[in-house]
């Protein structure tokens, strides 16, 4: 009988553990890589209203043909928002599934270099990431893991340049991604981003100056008396103008994304291909961008998933906001959720389930490019809309992109004379403390209930609201806000939060 020696038993005993615990990691990567790898199609606009869209409501005749198909052959979410109302900020906290205080980028910097990226995510899980447009809002670049960004590599082409207002380049650039994912046999993770209908706008003067030698094609203009006039602003002559060349740019942003969609029919790899489409935020206009109103936060929300979502299926129970994308990408893509996330999947949903806790949106804005801080919170809910905003002092005014262009000086103009438009003007420029509104009978914000007694009861329960969400999601302000009518809390605030804004370094170029 052969004798195990102690140090040899020990030694067979460790070699058996290792061997049980790469057994168990090969049982358990087996499970991962049994998952389906569904392809991930994220495409949208940028500054595009929801009132904009054909399927959201829209009564501008074939406005977005594509835009509306896709709602036809997906599920539309009536109650959709993004968190933050402005560029960068926004899309950053769609690719981290955190809200911009908590990933490091309140303004337009880049994230923190340890917080997880949804690319970074789904390299991981094998798939090859590409983007079109909007590279310069994914920073630092290296976090996002792109291995295909025409808009900067290729010799001809910028960030800024009519590159990424041009449907014909949307559909070549999609198409080449499309056929090199197929060619390396991996799932891929593609988002395409219009920069239509951001200003300039089709037919202004801006527009005119722009571009040098690539200038994109104008795919339709609209005459001021063909429009539908966006409600939250003055319907006057000037206002009525932009707003019709605002009108010109969604014409074109809807052909953008119907270019990248057909490319991704032509590819063979529709079937197998989640789509997502949604806008960053409302509309470069006051009361719209860089705020939170409604017309600020809500979006157009689509997603279309043959053989696992309805055709023509619409979720209006729901609110679903922009932290809630990278958890449901990742989740569809078999991978589980990183830590910290302050969203959460809506995956269900897309099946017709219901979720808990989905009753109401919880919205931010910090700072505009500027680097001028106008913090602003604000939770929606199905019937109502709550904002406090803590820059109100009555000396700090309103400025950035949405005030740029001619309906503001319009406004400006009309107010001379016009009591009502006087009074949108200030309230745009100064704003109030609190601002409460009915959202089902007053969409776009025009009457202010926050000092009307009738409401004091819903308006207590928001307030309440308010600060429950600030505090789950550790929300710098929190604070603040709790002690809000104690003398010196608010000012102090400020005071802390402009400094800040002085030490960040918006990124221009990569």
């Amino acid at each position: 009988m052969q004798i195990v020696r102690p140090r040899c038993l020990v030694a067979s005993l460790l070699i058996l553990a290792l061997m049980l615990v790469r057994l168990e990691n090969a049982t358990a990567n087996s499970g991962q890589d049994a998952k389906p790898r569904p392809n991930i199609l994220l495409v949208t606009a940028d500054d595009l209203a929801y009132s904009s869209v054909g399927a959201f409501g829209c009564k501008m005749p074939g406005i977005t043909p594509n835009i509306d198909k896709l709602a036809e052959q997906g599920i539309k979410f009536t109650q959709a928002h993004v968190n933050t109302a402005v560029c960068q900020p926004c899309r950053q906290s769609w690719m981290t599934g955190r809200f911009p205080h908590n990933n490091g980028a309140e303004g337009f910097e880049p994230i923190d270099r340890d917080v997880p990226t949804l690319p970074e995510q789904l390299k991981s899980r094998g798939y090859v990431n590409g983007i079109l447009g909007k590279e310069i809002h994914h920073q630092p670049v290296d976090r996002f893991c792109w291995d295909f960004i025409p808009f900067k590599t290729e010799k001809e082409a910028v960030w800024r340049s009519g590159h990424s207002r041009h449907p014909e380049l949307f559909h070549r650039y999609s198409a080449k991604f499309f056929e090199m994912a197929k060619k390396q046999k991996k799932p891929f993770f593609l988002i395409a981003n219009s920069h239509d209908p951001h200003r300039p706008f089709v037919g202004s003067d801006i527009d005119a100056r722009s571009w040098g030698d690539h200038k994109p094609p104008i795919t339709k203009q609209f005459a001021p008396d063909e429009i539908e006039m966006l409600g939250y602003l003055p319907d006057i002559e000037k206002v009525r103008k932009e707003v019709a060349q605002y009108y010109g740019n969604v014409y074109r942003c809807d052909q953008n994304i119907g270019a990248v969609l057909q490319a991704l029919q032509e590819s063979g790899l529709e079937d197998e291909t989640l789509v997502i489409f949604l806008s960053d935020h409302g509309a470069a206009f006051p009361f719209a961008k860089a705020q939170c109103y409604l017309n600020s936060t809500k979006t157009p929300l689509i997603v279309k998933w043959p053989g696992k979502v309805k055709s023509g299926s619409i979720d209006s129970a729901h609110f679903v906001t922009g932290i809630d994308l990278m958890p449901t990408m990742m989740e569809a893509a078999g991978l589980a959720p990183t830590s910290k996330l302050d969203g959460k999947s809506f995956l269900p949903l897309l099946s017709g389930k219901r979720q808990q806790d989905r009753e109401y949106a919880f919205a931010t804005f910090y700072q505009i490019f500027a680097r001028i801080r106008y913090p602003m919170r604000c939770v929606q809910g199905s019937k109502f809309g709550y904002i406090y905003n803590f820059w109100a002092d009555r000396e700090l005014a309103m400025t950035g992109d949405s005030s740029g262009g001619i309906t503001w000086k319009a406004m400006i103009e009309a107010a001379e004379t016009d009591p009502e438009i006087a009074k949108r003007v200030e309230l745009y420029k100064h704003r109030v403390p609190e601002e409460f509104y009915n959202l089902q009978d007053d969409p776009n914000g025009l009457n202010n209930l926050a000092d009307d007694p009738a409401y004091a009861q819903e308006l207590e329960m928001f307030r309440t609201k308010m600060a429950e969400m600030m505090k789950r999601y550790d929300d710098p302000a929190h604070e603040a806000y709790r002690n809000r009518n104690t003398p010196g809390v608010v000012e102090a605030f400020m005071k802390a939060q402009q400094e800040k804004a002085k030490k960040t370094k918006p990124v221009v170029r990569f």
